[in-house]
């Protein structure tokens, strides 16, 4: 994993395991890598592996068993989906449209580029 100097390291974190869930490489009551095993693989303190988890855990996206490790929550996936898709329609559109409109493109040239990106 290559991390930007853009966001915290332990911020990163939270984003990979987020894709993982949302890709279905981590899947719901999946245990994840211990605390040191990720802080090793991605070549980081393990408190900021600890402080990855924590905010997944607060958010209610991964639960820790005592004595057993950290696994995914039911529904997480579903969460992820939803505070994606929250930020896309709150954010992501409304910055987009006002690039447009800055830059003079139209709807018009908006549907084709669609159009074309389109899966078949």
């Amino acid at each position: 994993m290559n991390f930007q100097e853009s966001q915290p390291i332990f911020m990163q974190i939270v984003d990979y395991l987020k894709e993982e869930i949302l890709q279905d490489k981590l899947k719901t009551d999946e245990q994840l890598p211990s605390v040191r095993e990720l802080a090793v693989r991605l070549g980081v303190n393990p408190n900021t592996v600890m402080r990855a988890y924590e905010r997944l855990t607060t958010a209610e996206l991964i639960y820790m068993q005592r004595g057993k490790g950290y696994y995914v929550s039911n529904g997480a996936k579903k969460k992820i989906l939803a505070d994606r898709k929250r930020k896309l329609m709150s954010e992501t559109i409304p910055q987009l449209v006002s690039e447009m409109n800055l830059l003079g493109i139209n709807k018009e040239d908006i549907i084709a580029i669609l159009s074309q990106q389109a899966p078949a």
